[in-house]
Formats: C-alpha cells, structure tokens, sequence
C-alpha cells in the first residue's frame, strides 16, 4: 500500500483475515483505530464476508471508498481449499462433528480430475444451511443450530476452473475459480457426492477477489502497526 493511503478520507485496505476472526472482527478493528486516531467515526465496510474458519482476502474500503464496495463484492474470487475424502459433516465444514463415513482409498487422480471437470461451469448451488442466508426471516445458521429443518433454495453460481494442486491420502488441496456467491463448503460436498464418498471442507484460504490479491495484503495486527505510523505521520504534518 503507497504511504500516501488516506483511510479518513477514504481507502481501499487488503486485510489478510486469520482463522478464527469473523469479518465484522476485522472491520470493527480498524473501525475502531481510525476513531481512536481522528476522534471521530470513519465508515468502514467489506466487500464480501469470510467464515470464521477460513483466511485469507478480506477487503475492506473506508471513508467514501465504501461506495466501491458493492462492484468489489460482485468480483470473481479465487481459494486455496482443502477437502477430506470419505467423511461428511451437517455444516459441509469442520464446525460440526464428521456424520458418516465412506470408503475413499478406490478413488485415483484420473476419477478425481473428471469430477472436477464435471462440476465446472455454471450451476444451482444449494448454500449450506449453516451459513448467514435468510430462511423463514431467520439466519440459517441459528435455525441448524437449534436442530431445526432448513430448506434453502439453490442460487445461480459459476465455477470458473478447478485445479487439483495437491493430493495427501484423502486430502486434497484444490485452486478454485468462482464466480461470486459461491459456497466452497457446498461445493466441496458437492464434490465428495459426485464421487461417491462423501467429501468435507477442512482448510479455506481466499487468495483473490477480481484483480485484487492476498500477497498485497496486510494481518489486522500489520494494519493497526501501520495506521499508528500514519497517525504519528499525520500528527507531525499537522504540528498538532
């Protein structure tokens, strides 16, 4: 990021979001840092949300830079996403226990490499009904949660390529270009199902959101280094 970034006037940050943090974590971080540096509130917002338990790309815009927002939400996005072959869970991901076991040792690369090519392109995604869509007024996730059914209907998505990078026993680590919206728990379901044993989402990394990359990222921790230079630099230009 060039040091002449004016977050209170308005910029774009690349947040290199950890495992764990929620978006709103990451938001309110530098939400509040720039109201600690300006005393006064700064809008901040994202364009598009990360799971708690995956990383990675998180963009967030700030002052007037928000109104851009909505066309980086719309951008083409890229993972790194690792599955594991031969178990399922309800929430298509590790925040909920393994369900059913399948065997998986049968499947080689070639089997593999034909689903791939067999799930690219467009499609009906079914979103997890562990996810923040509204169903019956209620987040879905609250409703699953409580054990209650949950019927989401399928949305419109486009998987761009599939590229298997890695393959460990069961795991595998695939490069995934999508359009936006796209669940990659569902998809990762989608893929053991097309396999015949059933397939989880153990490790999401957002590497990309359109030409934006997480290499040029900074961590929450890296950002709030670099605004107290940008503050310490503001007060010494401002004599204040």
């Amino acid at each position: 990021m060039s040091h002449e970034l004016d977050p209170e006037t308005g910029a774009i940050l690349l947040v290199d979001k950890p495992v764990t943090w929620t978006s709103f974590n990451a938001v309110a971080k530098i939400r509040g840092a720039l109201r600690g540096i300006t005393g006064h509130r700064v809008k901040v917002g994202h364009a598009g949300t990360l799971d708690p338990l995956a990383s990675g790309l998180l963009v967030l815009g700030t002052g007037r830079c928000t109104k851009q927002l909505p066309l980086l939400t719309d951008e083409d996005k890229r993972y790194t996403a690792t599955l594991r072959l031969g178990q399922t869970t309800a929430s298509h991901d590790a925040e909920t226990p393994v369900e059913q076991e399948r065997p998986w040792q049968h499947l080689d690369d070639a089997a593999i490499q034909a689903v791939l090519q067999q799930l690219t392109g467009p499609a009906m995604q079914v979103p997890p009904k562990f996810s923040a869509k509204r169903f019956q007024g209620e987040r879905a996730y609250h409703l699953a949660r409580a054990g209650e059914h949950v019927d989401l209907p399928p949305a419109p998505i486009i998987v761009h390529g599939m590229l298997l990078e890695g393959r460990d026993g069961r795991d595998l680590t695939l490069d995934i270009h999508c359009s936006k919206g796209t669940y990659i728990r569902s998809l990762a379901h989608d893929i053991g199902q097309a396999l015949g044993c059933g397939a989880y989402l153990t490790a999401l990394r957002r590497t990309a959101s359109g030409n934006l990359h997480v290499r040029n990222a900074k961590t929450p921790e890296q950002w709030s280094q670099w605004l107290d230079q940008w503050a310490a630099q503001r007060k010494g230009a401002t004599g204040a």
